[in-house]
């Protein structure tokens, strides 16, 4: 299964919850980066921007927790900056596992040993590895030479100690579709379980040409979807028809709220707008209306799975057809 018996049902429970409360905002994912620091530095990043602008003191393993508990988001994805420079980050996976969370924790791999060797695996969590193509590819992606090595060794490592392993994979204009075949490939007889693919936001603050647009997307995924069956991938059905262009999806800003060491980020995980103190007043005081395509000119590319993938999941429990189609589709794993 794509999704684990364990959460499935616990996002089932989620969504009947907030239906039978009336809540018709609540998020899904809580997008938690305790540090900006990071040591690659990206293409296609804008953190190790905010980072080089300002650097602010990581947040303290106290607010962390306290973002999960505030959002309720069943799954909390703890990113960054590399969240493995993060200090506190074994007590924060032991303290969000306490509270019951799902826990997604990204890494470019670079020292996923320092994790691995010293953490237990848990069912509830998983390792996401970044990796946005073969060798050569991935490294003038991420501006060092022998990072594919590492984040290969890192998986292979991770995978040994018996933890769960997904990777997560940015499309841009130079993706090249034969090489991500040969990229999954690899991943799948290394023993990942899940290939995240996801269009790259295209960030103001990167200058480089490098972002599709949205037509682009379109086109490049409609190819690409054809010759990844079989692959494990996570991208939900509805989800990857929107990345094919076959019709029009809402974004879902609030589905996946980020606390980093700045604040509560509105409106979203990609935009900046302005930071607020607390949770309530990321939800009361963002004008969510004023957000997505067709009404932010910065939203007119966006296919971001941050966005779309919860609104997915609330088209999914509004219809029983469609839930009908995310049941077949998560058992099937990557048949």
């Amino acid at each position: 299964m794509r999704f684990s018996p364990g959460l499935s049902a616990a996002l089932a429970l989620f969504f009947i919850k907030n239906r039978l409360r009336g809540c018709m905002r609540s998020p899904v994912v809580l997008m938690l980066e305790p540090t900006h620091r990071c040591n690659l530095s990206c293409a296609g990043c804008d953190r190790i921007r905010l980072d080089s602008k300002a650097r602010l003191p990581d947040l303290t393993l106290m607010e962390c927790l306290e973002a999960a508990i505030e959002s309720k988001a069943p799954v909390v994805t703890i990113t960054g900056g590399e969240p493995l420079l993060y200090r506190d980050l074994k007590e924060l996976v032991s303290g969000l596992l306490d509270l019951k969370r799902y826990i997604y924790l990204c890494t470019n791999g670079l020292i996923a040993g320092s994790f691995v060797d010293d953490y237990l695996p848990h069912p509830r969590l998983t390792l996401s590895f970044h990796v946005d193509g073969m060798e050569e590819t991935h490294d003038r992606l991420t501006g060092r030479p022998g990072s594919f090595k590492k984040v290969i060794e890192g998986i292979k490592g991770a995978t040994k100690h018996g933890f769960r392993v997904w990777t997560n994979t940015s499309l841009y204009k130079w993706t090249d579709e034969a090489e991500l075949v040969e990229l999954f490939s690899l991943l799948k007889k290394l023993g990942v379980e899940g290939l995240l693919v996801s269009p790259a936001f295209g960030y103001a603050s990167v200058l480089d040409d490098i972002f599709l647009r949205k037509e682009e997307v379109a086109l490049k995924f409609g190819r690409l979807r054809r010759r990844l069956r079989g692959f494990p991938l996570t991208g939900t059905p509805i989800y990857f028809d929107f990345l094919e262009g076959k019709g029009n999806m809402a974004c879902v800003p609030w589905g996946s709220p980020t606390r980093n060491p700045l604040g509560w980020k509105s409106p979203c995980y990609l935009i900046t707008d302005r930071y607020y103190g607390s949770f309530s007043e990321l939800m009361e005081k963002t004008p969510w209306e004023a957000y997505g395509p067709g009404r932010d000119g910065r939203c007119r590319d966006c296919m971001v799975h941050s966005g779309f993938e919860p609104a997915a999941m609330e088209k999914c429990f509004s219809n029983p057809g469609e839930m009908a189609k995310m049941m077949w589709w998560n058992m099937s794993g990557g048949r």
